[in-house]
């Protein structure tokens, strides 16, 4: 679990500003669409609701984290 994990951390780390909004974007869509689906009792795999929430979740976290960091290098010089 920890490998997958990882792994998607170094995916995310990998991706420019732009992918990163893409990917974030995407992630919405699929929420959505999951959650249409879900009340048209049309899923069929009900943990993949909180999946994409932790996702969207680990996205915000990293361009949160690139959002201060150039904050920093701001007031640094």
């Amino acid at each position: 679990m920890a490998k997958k994990i990882r792994g998607k951390v170094e995916e995310i780390l990998k991706m420019s500003d732009g992918d990163l909004q893409k990917e974030l974007d995407e992630s919405y869509r699929r929420l959505f669409s999951l959650r249409l689906q879900k009340e048209t009792l049309q899923l069929t795999n009900h943990r993949e609701i909180p999946a994409i929430k932790r996702t969207i979740a680990r996205l915000k976290t990293f361009q949160r984290q690139r959002e201060l960091s150039k904050t920093r290098e701001g007031e640094a010089s």
